[in-house]
C-alpha cells in the first residue's frame, strides 16, 4: 500500500470522526482533545461520515480502474454508499449534504452559486496520488458539486497536496497560491488571526480553514485539533486539514495511533487503498 497514501487518507478518516460528535456546534462553547462518541450524531467513538466515506468511495475507483479517472463509476460508488450503505463505517449513510443528495438522487448537479458547499473539497483528495488534468479534477467535483467556485478550490487543493508530496512545506507553498476572488486570501492566509478564519460549510472558508491550521501548528494533533475546535463544520474542516496533515507528518505519531486504535471501519478503508 502507498504509505504516503494511506497516511494522507486515515489523516482525514481521523480527523472527520474528532469532528463527528460537534458538527454545528459553536466555537467556544466544546474543546475537543481527543476521540469520542455520541453528542450531535449519537454515533459511537471513532466513527467517520460522508467526508471519509465519499474520499475512499473515490479511491476505490482509482484502484479499480488503475489511477483512471471515470466519473461515472465515482458516481456508481457513490450511489452504494448513499443507497446501499456501501463505504459506511457501521452501514448507515447518517451525514450528506443537500447538494449531495440532489446530484446523487437526479443525476444532474447543481451549478448556481449557493450551491458552493465544501461536499466536493471534502472527497477531491486521492486525486493528488494519480496522473489526471485539473480538467479532470473539476469533473470529478461536478459530479455532484459543478460551479466554477467548487471545482477551482478542488484543483488548488490537489495542487497543494501535490507539492506537499513532493516535500515543499505549506509556509513555502502559502505565499504562492495568488488567484482572484474568492480565492484572493489565500496567499495571506497565514497572516490571520483565529477570528478571522469562517468553518461553515462553503467551500472556500473550508479551503482557507484547512491551510490556516496547517501554518499555524507544527504536528498532526495539533492541526487536526485545531481545525475541529474551529466549529459549525467541525467534521469536515477536520477532514480536509488532517488528509493534508496526514501527508505532512503521517499517522505514527502517539496520538495518532491512540486515534487510530478507535477509529472504526479501517478494514473498509483499506479495501479501497493501492
Amino acid at each position: 500500500m502507498n504509505k504516503k497514501l494511506r497516511d494522507a487518507v486515515y489523516g482525514l478518516a481521523i480527523g472527520d470522526a474528532l469532528g463527528v460528535p460537534y458538527e454545528f456546534k459553536k466555537r467556544g462553547t466544546f474543546e475537543c482533545t481527543g476521540m469520542t462518541g455520541y453528542k450531535v450524531h449519537g454515533q459511537p467513538e471513532g466513527t467517520w461520515s460522508d467526508d471519509t466515506s465519499m474520499t475512499i468511495a473515490t479511491a476505490k475507483s482509482l484502484k479499480d480502474n488503475g489511477g483512471k479517472i471515470l466519473t461515472h463509476d465515482i458516481f456508481d460508488n457513490f450511489l452504494a454508499w448513499k443507497d446501499e450503505e456501501d463505504f459506511n463505517c457501521n452501514g448507515v449513510c447518517f451525514d450528506i449534504g443537500n447538494t449531495t443528495w440532489d446530484a446523487l438522487a437526479t443525476g444532474i448537479p447543481r451549478t448556481d452559486v449557493d450551491s458552493n458547499g465544501n461536499g466536493s473539497l471534502m472527497r477531491i483528495l486521492p486525486l493528488a496520488f494519480v496522473d489526471c488534468t485539473d480538467e479532470e479534477i473539476e469533473e470529478v467535483s461536478a459530479i455532484t458539486h459543478g460551479h466554477e467556485i467548487s471545482k477551482k478550490a478542488c484543483a488548488i487543493y490537489v495542487h497543494v497536496a501535490r507539492r506537499l508530496l513532493a516535500g515543499e512545506k505549506i509556509q513555502e507553498i502559502i505565499p504562492t497560491l495568488r488567484y482572484g476572488k474568492p480565492f484572493d486570501r489565500l496567499c495571506v492566509i497565514d497572516r490571520f488571526e483565529e477570528r478571522d478564519i469562517k468553518s461553515g460549510g462553503y467551500v472556500v472558508e473550508t479551503l482557507e480553514a484547512a491551510l490556516w491550521v496547517l501554518a499555524k501548528n507544527d504536528n498532526f494533533k495539533d492541526t487536526v485539533l485545531t481545525a475541529v475546535n474551529l466549529g459549525k463544520d467541525t467534521d469536515t474542516t477536520g477532514a480536509v486539514a488532517g488528509g493534508l496533515a496526514g501527508i505532512i507528518y503521517g499517522v505514527d505519531d502517539a496520538f495518532a495511533r491512540k486515534c487510530l486504535e478507535v477509529l472504526r471501519g479501517k478494514e473498509i478503508i483499506d479495501r479501497c487503498l493501492w
